[in-house]
C-alpha cells in the first residue's frame, strides 16, 4: 500500500473528501495516490500540513511520522 493511501485510510477519509479539502478533483487526487501523476510541491505541502507529518515521510525518505520541529525548519 502506498503512503498516501495509508494516511488517508488511517484518517477514515474517502478520496473525494480529501480532494475537497485539498481543493482538487477526486480524479486528480486518485492520480496522485496511484502514481499516475507526480505530486506537486503545493499538494505535498498541503498533505504534510493536513496530516501533521513531514514531506519526507510522505515520500518514503523517513519512517518517522512526526513533523520536523519548527527549529529545524528555520
Amino acid at each position: 500500500m502506498n503512503r498516501l493511501r495509508e494516511l488517508r485510510e488511517d484518517n477514515d477519509l474517502l478520496q473525494r473528501e480529501l480532494a475537497m479539502k485539498l481543493g482538487i478533483s477526486q480524479r486528480n487526487y486518485s492520480y496522485f495516490e496511484t502514481g499516475k501523476t507526480m505530486l506537486t510541491d503545493e499538494i505535498l505541502l498541503k498533505l504534510a500540513r493536513f496530516y501533521n507529518t513531514s514531506i519526507d515521510y510522505i515520500l518514503y525518505k523517513t519512517d518517522i511520522r512526526e513533523p520536523y520541529p519548527e527549529s529545524i525548519m528555520q
